[in-house]
């Protein structure tokens, strides 16, 4: 114990920590570089390191070696007598001054003559200052007399006009159905109902009765489809809507569940959260650029209780198929003495993810389904074809992500339905008026000759 600390105190140990700090200023080379006479000044500036000096030092040195065409030791061995057997006096006998070919000599330029501007015409490069000084240039090999008959050419004065001009729009795009269609091209006068399509050159016929890939041409068109809406199929909202299952809803196994294909999804229409909804469309601008909320909701999914009722189903649904209102294709019977299709409660789903614009839903996507039918067969072959050969669309409004929903308690269950649906009995009828008078609404605004058959009816 040392003799200045005193019983009891708390013995502390400090270290003591000095920093230094070393320059380290380095005088300039004693000898110059190595095989380079150059003066030493040292590392000041940093110039033996940038590129300029670099560059200046390379053209200021000579060369200090005698190079010929193959740097004093021939490549090519094949032809030189007994180079294989020992005997070099043949090699060592060849002149050194041998002609060079004409496009080595360019590889052999000094040091002194690269990156100088080559002189004389070069027939790939081109002017590059109108870029910045001049208007857009063309270039033509026609002679002054042929544009100037051009320009004067009062078919060419006719038709020619501004691209941005709406009506030159429009002729462009009805060229590209008189194109496609000649036999129902307007030929008249423009009216209010008719516009007479730009016209049309030989090589645009030429390039749609042989269309070629824009970027694959050894492609081969192996058929083509015209691009028409299905009438017939669109439901009374006008659109459809695409549900997507986060999980398989049904068991995994090593065959496709057919039953999948006639599913039914039955919305819950909660009554706290439709009111919601209504509440968001009530404060939404119509000016907005966002779209239109979308209402959220639980759904119900239902299967057939069998498998072997799937195919009926379809039937049932098929308007080609002429028993498609035969009462034996049902499965079940009911109390009342009629029949219907049994279908069993899976489990109930939420919405996780939504988007779409119920206002344009047009312009957000669309499914497309090919059609021929000379190949398609549908459930039951022989029937006849209701639809034309053609890809046919379909709007999509909406797109919705469902996931199971956990069990919730009484008390959540009470703001909205308190009653389950654990079975459906399914029977296809025919559309009543009202809903035919809808589905012929969303008809008309796609093709205005519908409008014309519903007011004749009327």
């Amino acid at each position: 114990m040392a003799s200045g600390q005193r019983l009891g105190e708390r013995v502390v140990h400090q270290d003591y920590i000095a920093r230094i700090r070393y320059s380290n200023t380095l005088p300039p080379p004693a000898n110059n570089p190595k095989l380079l006479d150059i003066p030493g000044t040292g590392l000041a500036g940093g110039q033996y390191t940038s590129a300029a000096y670099a560059s200046k030092l390379a053209r200021d040195q000579p060369l200090n070696i005698e190079a010929d065409a193959e740097l004093g030791m021939p490549i090519d061995l094949i032809g030189i007598p007994g180079v294989f057997s020992g005997d070099e006096s043949a090699i060592l006998a060849r002149p050194s001054g041998q002609p060079l070919h004409p496009t080595d000599k360019q590889l052999l330029k000094p040091l002194s003559a690269l990156g100088k501007g080559v002189g004389g015409a070069v027939s790939f490069l081109r002017r590059t200052e109108y870029t910045s000084s001049q208007g857009p240039q063309h270039f033509s090999s026609s002679t002054p007399k042929d544009l100037v008959k051009l320009r004067n050419d009062p078919k060419r004065r006719k038709t020619s006009s501004n691209k941005e001009d709406p009506l030159n729009i429009i002729r462009n795009i009805v060229k590209g159905f008189d194109v496609a269609y000649p036999q129902d091209a307007y030929r008249g006068e423009d009216n209010t109902s008719n516009i007479r399509g730009a016209a049309i050159s030989d090589a645009e016929v030429k390039a749609w009765s042989n269309p070629k890939h824009p970027s694959k041409p050894e492609l081969t068109l192996l058929d083509s489809y015209p691009v028409l809406p299905d009438l017939d199929a669109l439901p009374q909202t006008g659109c459809y809507l695409v549900y997507k299952f986060i999980t398989n809803p049904v068991a995994a196994g090593d065959n496709y569940d057919e039953r999948l294909d006639a599913a039914i999804l039955r919305p819950q229409n909660d009554t706290y959260a439709y009111a919601q909804y209504h509440q968001r469309v009530a404060d939404w601008d119509p000016e907005s650029s966002k779209p239109r909320p979308l209402p959220e909701d639980d759904y119900d999914l239902f299967l057939p209780s069998t498998t072997t009722s799937v195919r009926g189903i379809k039937r049932k649904f098929n308007p080609n198929d002429p028993e498609n209102d035969d009462d034996d294709l049902y499965t079940d019977d009911l109390p009342d003495g009629s029949r219907a299709y049994k279908y069993s409660r899976v489990r109930t789903y939420e919405t996780y993810t939504q988007n779409g614009d119920p206002e344009k839903f047009y312009d957000d996507s669309v499914a497309m389904a090919l059609h021929d039918p000379e190949t398609d067969v549908g459930p039951v072959p022989g029937t006849t074809k209701r639809l034309a050969k053609g890809a046919y669309f379909y709007p999509v409004m909406q797109r919705t992500g469902l996931r199971p929903k956990r069990n919730v308690g009484v008390a959540a269950m009470s703001q909205g339905n308190d009653e389950r649906v654990d079975e459906v009995n399914l029977r296809v009828k025919d559309m009543g008026e009202f809903t035919r008078g809808m589905v012929l609404e969303q008809q008309a605004a796609l093709d205005p000759a519908v409008g014309v058959e519903v007011e004749v009816g009327a």
